[in-house]
């Protein structure tokens, strides 16, 4: 079979390989694929967005967020990160306040980037928008490699602390040495980049852990047809979600005489994936039961404004 191209991974692909690599190695997965039916939800959206200038609307995606933070506030244990010993069978499950939202985004430059969307908790759907706009303006500003080397760095350190000795020596060969070194800035343009001040770039803050994470592929091809059925949770977290496009889809409603006809609904698919050592399905399910209440009372996305 003949190699056309070899193309030697870059510190953003050696960071998600070793990522998603231990997601698989180390977490029982489970997951639900939630079909959201969003029909009148989305009418909602249309309207409110109808009334608002074009710079001020509010994307899918935006919104979405929002519906998920109120899931995870009525369903907390899915806002946790767990610290588990197999040999010795011991675990523990921290429970947090703050939802920080890890979110895989494509940048403008094209790259992929999980940035850590902060305090989302209580954020209304004005602040959400401001933040992420924001996000993308310090995005154009950004060395993506520097930026992820900090990352990888802390990671690095992190596990000398835990005794891992061999694991680092392992990451300071693979990315230091030969065709897979990671090439960062040097010099003047070492310099120049880190003159620009931390309020006008990504840093490592921006990029670090969340408590859950959340992806949404309807953003990049909204004309999808199917479903994710299980995604990777990234450790130490316990649940990530995964918006998909949403669909036409025949459906069941009540007319206005109590009869049961059939409709065009819009269906939103998502899936949920949990780690089975932290939570089961009772935990889960209020979650399911919020996203249903907001769905059946679609007013309520005007008072998240």
């Amino acid at each position: 079979m003949a190699v056309t191209k070899s193309i030697h991974f870059d510190i953003q692909r050696k960071i998600v390989s070793n990522m998603t690599s231990e997601s698989w190695e180390t977490i029982p997965h489970s997951s639900f694929i939630y079909d959201a039916d969003v029909t009148e939800f989305m009418r909602e959206l249309k309207a409110l967005n109808a009334e608002r200038a074009k710079e001020d609307r509010f994307t899918v995606n935006t919104v979405m967020l929002k519906v998920i933070v109120e899931g995870l506030k009525a369903a907390p244990m899915l806002n946790s990160t767990i610290e588990f010993n197999r040999k010795l069978v011991r675990g523990r499950l921290d429970l947090h306040d703050d939802i920080n939202i890890s979110m895989p985004m494509i940048l403008p430059n094209g790259k992929m980037m999980t940035i850590n969307l902060h305090h989302f908790e209580n954020k209304t759907l004005t602040e959400m928008t401001a933040y992420i706009q924001d996000v993308v303006r310090r995005a154009n500003n950004t060395d993506l490699t520097e930026v992820m080397f900090e990352v990888s760095m802390d990671n690095t350190l992190k596990a000398l602390r835990k005794g891992h000795i061999a694991t680092v020596i392992n990451r300071l060969i693979g990315s230091k040495t030969g065709k897979h070194k990671v090439k960062t800035l040097t010099g003047k343009a070492k310099r120049e980049y880190y003159a620009i001040p931390e309020k006008d770039r990504l840093t490592f803050r921006d990029i670090e852990q969340g408590t859950v994470t959340v992806t949404n592929i309807g953003s990049v091809y909204r004309y999808q047809k199917g479903a994710v059925g299980l995604l990777e949770i990234i450790p130490p977290q316990v649940g990530a979600f995964c918006i998909g496009g949403i669909q036409e889809r025949a459906g069941v409603k009540t007319d206005e005489n109590g009869n049961k006809v059939f409709d065009a609904r819009q269906i939103l698919p998502i899936c949920m994936a949990f780690d089975h050592r932290a939570v089961d399905f009772g935990e889960v399910a209020p979650f399911l039961v919020k996203c249903d209440e907001i769905f059946a009372n679609p007013s309520v996305i005007r008072e998240w404004v």
